[in-house]
């Protein structure tokens, strides 16, 4: 490959990396930020009586939703054949002797990459389980209102019908609560996450160079390994006393 000696092509490289890096964060808010409005403007769009509203609603947020999955897939390409292209040059004659800081460079931005990879899929996950759900709420609505409209409002099966409606619509709403905390949550750690990457790096250029420091960063990241733990069983047993609140 042309150039692939010189020093110049790895900061040509690394260059595009954090660029791709940081569209990508950038990206990945906003598409976070479209599933949690389509969660929220859904109670809107049950009480407006008009036919042509929520269908305009519903497809706007679909193109969105569809032109900005395409685009960060595009950018999840893009990054990771610059990741290959480094992985090609760390493996290139005449950089045996900064190999070592080549590779820990380079896990550092396969790192990103399998962390934005990951949040991309969660995210779009969510989005089409939300949208699968409301597809099926208007199903049930519509056959709720087609046998008003045929057997009357005040029929007994009718009121039956309505009544199981206002509790799934109850229980829709907190589940929607429960979500968007969630989301919340997330984007507040994923900005923390960057700066955390970065203050770690530094600890552990510290770490290599001072075995004490080093012993107190271990402990340090076990006591961070058992936070997470506590407050994953926190969020956990949580949404599981709201789930069977939702449906006792």
């Amino acid at each position: 490959m042309a150039g692939i000696g010189s020093s110049n092509y790895w900061e040509d490289l690394r260059k595009q990396a954090r660029q791709l890096e940081n569209e990508l964060d950038l990206k990945l808010v906003s598409f976070s930020k479209l599933c949690t409005s389509y969660s929220s403007s859904r109670d809107g769009r049950r009480s407006d009586t008009s036919d042509t509203t929520p269908l305009l609603n519903n497809s706007t947020q679909d193109r969105m939703f569809d032109t900005m999955s395409v685009e960060l897939e595009q950018l999840l390409a893009k990054l990771t054949a610059v990741n290959d292209k480094m992985a090609e040059y760390t493996n290139a004659p005449g950089t045996s002797s900064l190999n070592a800081a080549l590779m820990h460079t380079l896990q550092r931005h396969r790192d990103i990459l399998q962390d934005y990879t990951h949040e991309f899929h969660k995210t779009k996950g969510n989005f089409l389980a939300i949208r699968e759900r409301e597809d099926l709420l208007g199903s049930v609505r519509k056959d709720i209102e087609t046998y008003k409209s045929g057997s009357g409002v005040n029929n007994r099966r009718t009121e039956m019908f309505l009544k199981e409606h206002e509790h799934l619509r109850n229980s829709d709403r907190l589940m929607d609560d429960t979500i968007s905390i969630a989301m919340a949550t997330k984007e507040n750690m994923t900005s923390q996450r960057g700066l955390l990457k970065s203050i770690q790096s530094r600890v552990n250029t510290l770490a290599n160079r001072f075995p004490t420091i080093n012993n107190l960063t271990q402990r340090i990241n076990l006591r961070k390994r058992r936070d997470s733990l506590i407050l994953g069983s926190v969020i956990g047993v949580c949404t599981i006393l709201l789930l069977l609140y939702a449906f006792h």
